[in-house]
C-alpha cells in the first residue's frame, strides 16, 4: 500500500512539475544560440551559446562543437583554428579586418588643442548622431595585411568620411575577398552629412590591391546593395533594392555574370528575400524569405548565359521560421529555426523528405517541465475584402469554457515580417502563459504575402492599417473564450505608434494600452529622427511642405497627437533614452499629455537602451512592470 501512495505521490509530483508554465525568470535564462560555421574537416558545426547572468547583469558565451550527423555537443575553449576565416585571402598571403579610423574634426579639442578639457560637439550637416551613438568623427574603415604576427594593416579607405561596415549593424559580412584574391569588395554608402542621412543607396565597390584603386560596381542601381557574395563559379552576386529611400523596398538577389549583364533572379517572383547562399555547385541559389506568416527556405536555379528558365521554389513549410542557412550539401541542409514556443535551434534536414533532426537542444530541458500555449492560424476578412492571416495563441493549458483577458499586438518596423519569431522581449509564449490570449494580425506592411500587401502601409499610417488591427480584435472577441471587458493593445515602435493611435480611435474597446519607443508627434520625430530618408519615404514629404497633401496628412489626420483628446484609458509608455530612431520626446510628449488631461499612465525609462532591451537586468524590469501594468488595469 505504501509503496502505491509512494508511486501516486511520485507520478501526481511529475505531472505538477510538467504543468509549470514560462515566467520572465525562466525566459531569461534560455541559452541562446548563434552559429559560428562549419569546421574545416565539414565534420561539426561550431556555435555559441550566449545565456544571461542576471546577477552579473551581462550574458556569459560557451563555445561548442556537433557533428553534423547528430551527437553530443563537445564544449572548446578555442575556434579560431577549428573553422574556416573567410577574411584570410584565397591564396593564405593577407587577411582583411575593420577598425573605427578618425577622419574628420568634430569634437571642440579636434579645432582648438589648447582647450583638451572642452565638451564640445560641432557639426555641418545631418548623421551628427545615429542609432545610440553620437558621431565623433571616427568611421569604420576596411583593412588588409599580411597574414603574419606584426604586419601593419593598409586602409583601404583612406582619408574616407564613409563607414564599410555599416553603421549601426554591418560586420564582416560587408566585405569579402575576390575569389582570385587580388581584390576586395565591401559595402558603403559614400555619402557624407544630411546626403547621408536621406539616402539608403549603399554600393558594392571593388579595391584592386595591385592598382590602390576603387571602382563603383553598381552604380547604376539607386536604393541598397548588400551582402556581396561569390558563387563557387566566381560569379558576384548580391542583395538589391531599387529605390533609394525606402528601405523596405523589395530586396532581390543580383548575380554579375559579365561586366555588361546582371541577372535579377528573383525579379518575378512575388516577395522579399532576407539572406541567401549558393549551392555547392554553382547552379542554385538557396534564400530565406517570409511567405504567409512564417520565414522557410527558397531555391532558384541560375541559368548563367543559358536560356533556362528562372524557377523560384519553396523547399521548406511548416508553422516554425528558419532563420539561418549554415550550410547545404547535396540534399542536406543544416539550418537553425524557431518557432513562438521555442528559441533558435540547428537543425539538419533532408531536403527531398522534407523530415527534420535537431541537433542542438540548448533549452530542451527547460521546455521539458513547461506546459506551453497553443498557437493557431486565423484568417480575418478585413473592411476592404481581403483575406488577412492573425496569429491567436492561447494559453497553456486552455480551456474553451473560460474567459480570457486578449491582447492586441501591434508590430512594428512598420514594414517587417510577423512570423515564426521567438523574442526575449516581445514574447508571445511568455504572454500566453500569463494567461492572456493574444491576437498578431499580419496587418498591411508585412512581408510574405506579396509586395502589394507589404507597401500599402506606406504613407498610410494612420489608414487602412488601423481597420486591419480592429478587424483582427474584433473578429476573435466573437470568440465565447475572449472576455470582450478585458482587451488591451501592446506594440513597439510603429506599434508603439499604433497603440498611441489606436488609443484615440478604438471606441472603448481597449481597457489598457502599452506603447514602447512609439512614435507620438510625426513632426517632432521628422525634427528629430536620425536615418530621415524613412519619414521622407514613409510620410510622403516634410511637414512644411504645405501643397504636398500626401505629407500633410502625415502630420494632421495620422498624427496620434492630434487625437489626445479622445484618450480615455490608462497607458504604460516605455522610452529608452539613446533611442534616436525614435527619440525620446516621443515617449515623453505622450506622458506628459496623458498626465495633463488625468489618464492613469505610467512612464517606464530606460536612460541607457536603445530602441530595444539589452541589459538582463533591464529586460527583467521590463518584463515585471509589463505584467504588473496588465495586472493592475485589465
Amino acid at each position: 500500500m505504501k509503496k502505491t501512495l509512494l508511486i501516486i505521490a511520485c507520478t501526481m509530483s511529475l505531472l505538477s512539475s510538467a504543468q509549470q508554465v514560462l515566467t520572465p525568470e525562466l525566459l531569461w535564462k534560455l541559452g541562446r544560440i548563434s552559429v559560428i560555421g562549419i569546421s574545416k574537416d565539414k565534420k561539426n558545426i561550431v556555435y555559441k551559446v550566449a545565456t544571461p547572468v542576471m546577477e552579473e547583469n551581462k550574458s556569459v558565451s560557451k563555445y561548442y562543437t556537433i557533428p553534423i550527423t547528430g551527437g553530443v555537443a563537445t564544449e572548446l575553449k578555442e575556434t579560431k583554428e577549428l573553422v574556416t576565416d573567410k577574411n584570410v585571402s584565397p591564396d593564405g598571403k593577407y587577411i582583411l579586418s575593420s577598425q573605427e579610423v578618425k577622419t574628420e574634426k568634430i569634437l571642440g579639442k579636434d579645432y582648438y588643442p589648447e582647450l583638451q578639457k572642452s565638451d564640445v560637439q560641432i557639426y555641418n550637416g545631418l548623421d551628427y548622431r545615429h542609432w545610440d551613438t553620437w558621431n565623433n568623427g571616427t568611421h569604420n574603415h576596411v583593412f588588409y595585411a599580411e597574414n603574419k604576427e606584426g604586419a601593419t594593416p593598409i586602409d583601404i579607405m583612406k582619408g574616407e568620411n564613409f563607414d564599410a561596415p555599416q553603421k549601426p549593424f554591418g560586420g564582416d559580412e560587408d566585405f569579402i575577398w575576390a575569389p582570385d584574391g587580388k581584390s576586395i569588395i565591401y559595402v558603403c554608402k559614400k555619402k557624407e552629412g544630411t546626403a547621408y542621412a536621406i539616402s539608403t543607396n549603399t554600393n558594392l565597390y571593388q579595391y584592386n590591391l595591385e592598382t590602390k584603386t576603387t571602382i563603383n560596381l553598381t552604380e547604376d542601381n539607386q536604393g541598397y546593395d548588400t551582402n556581396p557574395q561569390f558563387s563557387p563559379l566566381g560569379d558576384l552576386s548580391w542583395l538589391q533594392m531599387k529605390r533609394d529611400g525606402y528601405e523596405a523596398d523589395k530586396n532581390d538577389i543580383i548575380v554579375r555574370v559579365s561586366e555588361s549583364l546582371k541577372i535579377n533572379l528573383t525579379a518575378n517572383w512575388d516577395g522579399s528575400v532576407e539572406s541567401f547562399t549558393w549551392s555547392k555547385d554553382g547552379k542554385k541559389v538557396y534564400f530565406i524569405a517570409a511567405v504567409d506568416g512564417t520565414q522557410q527556405l527558397f531555391e532558384v536555379n541560375y541559368p548563367g548565359l543559358s536560356k533556362i528558365a528562372i524557377t523560384v521554389k519553396q523547399v521548406t513549410s511548416g508553422d516554425f521560421d528558419v532563420h539561418d542557412i549554415v550550410d547545404i550539401t547535396g540534399n542536406t541542409a543544416i539550418l537553425t529555426r524557431t518557432d513562438m514556443n521555442h528559441a533558435l535551434e540547428i537543425f539538419s534536414v533532408d531536403l527531398k523528405k522534407n523530415t527534420w533532426t535537431q541537433l542542438t537542444k540548448v533549452n530542451d530541458e527547460s521546455y521539458s517541465k513547461l506546459a506551453l500555449p497553443k498557437y493557431e492560424r486565423r484568417y480575418v476578412t478585413t473592411t476592404d475584402g481581403k483575406k488577412m492571416l492573425a496569429w491567436v495563441i492561447l494559453p497553456p493549458n486552455f480551456d474553451k469554457t473560460k474567459k480570457y483577458p486578449t491582447l492586441l499586438y501591434c508590430q512594428g518596423g512598420p514594414q517587417s515580417p510577423l512570423t515564426q519569431f521567438y523574442s526575449f522581449r516581445w514574447n508571445f509564449s511568455l504572454m500566453a502563459s500569463q494567461g492572456y490570449v493574444v491576437v498578431a494580425p499580419n496587418r498591411r506592411g508585412m512581408y510574405g504575402h506579396g509586395q502589394e500587401w507589404n507597401e500599402q502601409i506606406s504613407k498610410d499610417w494612420g489608414g487602412q492599417v488601423m481597420k486591419d488591427y480592429l478587424a483582427a480584435i474584433d473578429d476573435v472577441a466573437k470568440e465565447s473564450y475572449v472576455d470582450k471587458t478585458r482587451l488591451g493593445c501592446v506594440g513597439a515602435s510603429y506599434g508603439g505608434y499604433s497603440v498611441f493611435y489606436l488609443a484615440g480611435i478604438h471606441n472603448n474597446r481597449f481597457k489598457t494600452f502599452i506603447a514602447h519607443d512609439g512614435v507620438f508627434n510625426t513632426q517632432s520625430m521628422f525634427g528629430t529622427t536620425e536615418e530621415v530618408f524613412f519619414n521622407y519615404w514613409d510620410f510622403g514629404g516634410a511637414y512644411w511642405e504645405k501643397d504636398n497633401a500626401v505629407a500633410q496628412k502625415a502630420y494632421t489626420k495620422f498624427n496620434p497627437i492630434t487625437l489626445v483628446e479622445k484618450w480615455n484609458t490608462p497607458i504604460l509608455i516605455i522610452q529608452g533614452g539613446i533611442d534616436f530612431r525614435v527619440p525620446i520626446g516621443q515617449g515623453q510628449e505622450a506622458f506628459q499629455a496623458a498626465q495633463l488631461r488625468g489618464i492613469k499612465s505610467r512612464f517606464l525609462y530606460f536612460p541607457e537602451e536603445n530602441h530595444w532591451v539589452l541589459k538582463p537586468q533591464n529586460g527583467m524590469v521590463w518584463q515585471r512592470e509589463f505584467y504588473k501594468w496588465l495586472k493592475e488595469t485589465l
